[in-house]
């Protein structure tokens, strides 16, 4: 078993309930262990759209990177998500991205891990930290809580979960 973190993000419809359905679909191939509290976000590629609901999940699975990639592809699918032909970065009723794999790093054009864009979003790395704040990036050397402390937006997001992470 192998573990991960995920990224979940919505804003379209009942964002808190997409996010626990999200939950619920990515079992049993993904075992949560630990969820962030809830953050609310404004939208940061295309502002014209309306505020996400963001948290991250600790979870351990027996999927290689590539079968995890198309499992959260397949949940994304079933809860509604246009993966063919929606504006990238626009609205979404649910988004999940793989942040860390172990201490995997790898580059390829369909998939990078860690996620590339991870140091410069706060509404990821603010979840992140309550959760894993001591974690090494393995390509850059630096814990999540240093990268959150350098990004630019910290204050924006907003937590409006529990105080506390939950243990799955």
């Amino acid at each position: 078993m192998t573990t991960v973190y995920l990224a979940l993000g919505s804003n379209l419809g009942d964002r808190a309930a997409n996010l626990a359905a999200a939950q619920q679909r990515l079992a049993p191939q993904v075992r949560i262990t630990l969820a962030s509290p809830v953050y609310e976000t404004a939208p940061m590629y295309v502002t014209d759209q309306p505020a996400f609901l963001n948290m991250v999940l600790c979870a351990q699975t027996a999927l290689g990177p590539w079968e995890l990639l198309s499992h959260v592809k397949d949940v994304e699918a079933e809860m509604g998500r246009d993966l063919k032909g929606g504006p990238r970065f626009g609205p979404r009723p649910i988004d999940i991205d793989i942040l860390f794999y172990g201490e995997l790093v790898m580059y390829a054009p369909e998939l990078e891990i860690p996620h590339p864009r991870l140091v410069e979003r706060a509404f990821v790395l603010a979840p992140l930290a309550d959760i894993a704040g001591d974690l090494q990036h393995p390509a850059i050397a630096r814990s999540v809580d240093d990268m959150l402390a350098a990004v630019p937006g910290r204050d924006t997001v907003v937590r409006i979960g529990a105080e506390r992470p939950v243990t799955v």
